[in-house]
């Protein structure tokens, strides 16, 4: 019987893999239980159930093994677009547990990592998650409850930390080998997409690819898309005592932002309403001087078809004194798969990279964390719910093979 190097490293991987391995607590999914929920920040997570001792000299081998890859993945700053750092350091540890590495440069000094077991990088599975976080960055903190506090540490560390831990757990026990999963952490998520969207150029296909964000250890029934644009208003300047003499452009805007805020957008029994937010707003130049130019930056978080609301908004606006101009990118709603027993599940708001990926694939979409806190200054995730994410990603894996 011939071995190739490949499977050599393989079988050694699996060796070192099971020789470290405590089996996780055994904890119940989201679901199984009630318990606070992790927004209370005393680190009991969600749904009940035993939990790891909160001091770390406690903890068994595996739950150890994880915080520590959590860590490491979190203390290094990966604001978009500087992710070469983690990237880099990503890939290091990934062949440590000989993993084969590809990196797929979408920039200069901006991967994708890539990573399989063996020679075979065509898989049914690929797990996925993004290893670039929001501004600013925030120092990763462990907390005596088991609170995790920093900048990413839920979106999309957590994920990241416990989707490699599931492939090797799984791996340790025996239950994937060599052409069953992948996994793919890609950049600029938090951007315009470019990581997702080069790693089409992979040219690979899969039956399923589960999806890492935060969600509170439910399994995402499916969530909003996005529509954006901007509105310029132009005027005429002059004194301000004077207006009479000039065109005001704030007003102008401030009526078309007034107009669309009043706007009834469609929405769906699932995703509920279509939302409007105009976040970035500027006009003028000084407060003794009529302003001859106004902008701002407009989102639509949609439950509905795209075109149509795009539609009904160059309708409300088409007899305003302004100029909109359309985003070339935008996604419908997106409409998952929660065919997975043990699960709570539950609809979200935001948008991920899901519809960046083409493919005839399931689509999943499970983590840790909530998005209530991700991008904001306490942004947090709990012990407790890194491990039982594990848990949850590695029955969500053994699902998609079975």
């Amino acid at each position: 019987m011939k071995f190739s190097i490949a499977s050599w490293a393989f079988f050694l991987f699996s060796l070192i893999i099971a020789a470290d391995a405590v089996s996780l607590p055994v904890l119940p999914r989201a679901g199984k239980g009630k318990g606070k929920g992790e927004g209370d920040h005393n680190g009991d997570g969600e749904g009940g159930g035993t939990r790891p001792t909160l001091d770390p000299a406690n903890w068994p081998n595996t739950t150890a093994a994880l915080v520590g890859l959590h860590k490491n993945l979190c203390e290094i700053p990966s604001i978009a677009p500087n992710e070469l750092a983690i990237g880099d350091w990503l890939a290091t540890y990934l062949e440590s547990r000989f993993f084969t590495v590809e990196k797929q440069e979408v920039a200069k000094n901006r991967n994708n990592i890539f990573a399989y077991m063996g020679s075979k990088n065509r898989t049914k599975t690929l797990v996925t998650s993004h290893i670039d976080v929001v501004p600013p960055y925030i120092n990763y903190t462990y907390h005596s409850n088991g609170t995790i506090t920093g900048r990413g540490t839920n979106d999309a560390k957590g994920c990241v930390a416990a989707q490699i831990k599931a492939v090797e757990g799984l791996l340790a026990e025996g239950l994937i080998g060599e052409g069953d999963v992948a996994m793919l952490f890609v950049v600029a998520e938090e951007t315009d997409g470019a990581g997702m969207i080069k790693a089409n150029s992979l040219g690979l296909t899969w039956e399923s690819v589960i999806f890492g964000e935060p969600t509170e250890l439910k399994l995402s029934l499916g969530h909003k898309g996005v529509l954006r644009f901007n509105i310029e208003a132009f005027g005429k300047a002059a004194h301000s005592g004077y207006p009479q003499l000039g065109i005001n452009a704030n007003e102008h805007l401030i009526e078309a932002l007034h107009i669309l805020s009043k706007m009834k957008l469609p929405g769906s029994d699932l995703l509920g309403n279509s939302t409007l937010n105009y976040g970035v707003v500027g006009g003028g130049t000084a407060p003794n001087i009529i302003s001859s130019y106004a902008n701002a930056s407009v989102a639509i978080r949609l439950a509905a078809d795209p075109l149509s609301v795009r539609t009904l908004v160059n309708e409300t606006i088409k007899d305003l004194s302004i100029t909109l101009t359309w985003f070339e990118r935008f996604y419908g709603p997106q409409y998952l798969d929660y065919d997975v027993e043990g699960f709570e599940t539950e609809a979200q708001a935001y948008g991920t990279d899901i519809p960046n990926l083409k493919g005839s694939h399931k689509r999943y979409l499970y983590g840790p964390g909530s998005i209530f806190t991700a991008h904001s200054n306490a942004e947090f995730v709990t012990v407790t719910d890194l491990v039982k994410s594990v848990e949850g990603y590695k029955a969500l894996i053994m699902h998609t093979l079975s």
